[in-house]
């Protein structure tokens, strides 16, 4: 059973009215402060290129994935809205954290990002914390990344791996496309995400599926790739995390995370 007792009191949150539209931005925001020297020092460790064309771009954001997957360790940090050059810093961030690094990489290198807010059932997390079903939030306020990436790509292979298949002409990419079709990588053979044991969200994306609208299937035996049966309700899209979590809130009231915030972010993910 989840529970509720550590959630914001009195907040309601609907799902997006029809045909709102959010333009996405490269701005820097409180969060995603690419403009501080610890990001703009990943952005010249991982060599972004001044090329427009999507097929280098979506190269450059999976190398910066690789980089960030393999140096900033995963965490159960409760804390949303901490900039990113905290969690480099820190060394260490949530699922959520990690994607807002990636977003700062690429609106510091021009290309522009808007956020999909997700409320995503607490028993997507049951796996993780077998023994504490109850002090799991029943909700989950999930900002799901979307990139602008403006022109045809490559319908070829790079060296980076295959780019997505059927997004020319389709200029906004999400976050689970970056290393794939869907589809492709819902066929790949590595099953889908079970949300337990090292690998995190973040990771899984470099290797399966991550699909919240139910249009895609992995092969029967493994684990699901079609996560829509736990998304509670669409928020829409927003220009930035941070507007999506100034509208929305977070996970946990502010007491909640005071008190959470010391222990579970030196928590490691899967111990």
């Amino acid at each position: 059973m989840t529970s509720s007792l550590l959630t914001p009191r009195g907040r309601v949150r609907t799902p997006a009215a029809d045909g709102a539209v959010a333009a996405g931005s490269t701005a820097a925001t409180r969060i995603l402060d690419w403009r501080h020297p610890d990001v703009c020092a990943l952005l010249r460790r991982i060599d972004v290129p001044e090329d427009p064309d999507p097929a280098h771009r979506i190269a450059a954001l999976r190398r910066a994935h690789r980089w960030i997957a393999a140096a900033v360790r995963p965490v159960y940090s409760v804390r949303d809205e901490l900039p990113v050059s905290e969690v480099l810093r820190r060394r260490r961030g949530s699922c959520s954290q990690r994607l807002a690094v990636l977003e700062s990489v690429a609106r510091a290198s021009g290309v522009p990002t808007r956020v999909r807010g997700l409320l995503v059932d607490g028993r997507f997390w049951y796996p993780r914390f077998p023994r504490f079903h109850r002090l799991v939030p029943d909700q989950v306020v999930l900002a799901w990344p979307e990139f602008r990436l403006d022109g045809p790509s490559s319908d070829g292979p790079s060296s980076d791996g295959p780019s997505p298949a059927g997004r020319r002409g389709a200029p906004w990419l999400t976050v689970s496309e970056l290393f794939g079709d869907l589809g492709e990588l819902g066929e790949a053979g590595g099953g889908g995400f079970t949300n337990a044991g090292a690998e995190t969200l973040f990771e899984a994306l470099s290797r399966t599926a991550v699909d919240w609208d139910g249009a895609t299937a992995c092969p029967a035996g493994g684990a699901a790739c079609d996560l829509s049966g736990y998304v509670l309700a669409d928020l829409g899209r927003f220009d930035s995390r941070d507007e999506l979590f100034t509208r929305h809130g977070q996970t946990l009231c502010g007491t909640a995370r005071l008190f959470a915030e010391p222990v579970m972010s030196r928590r490691s993910a899967g111990a």
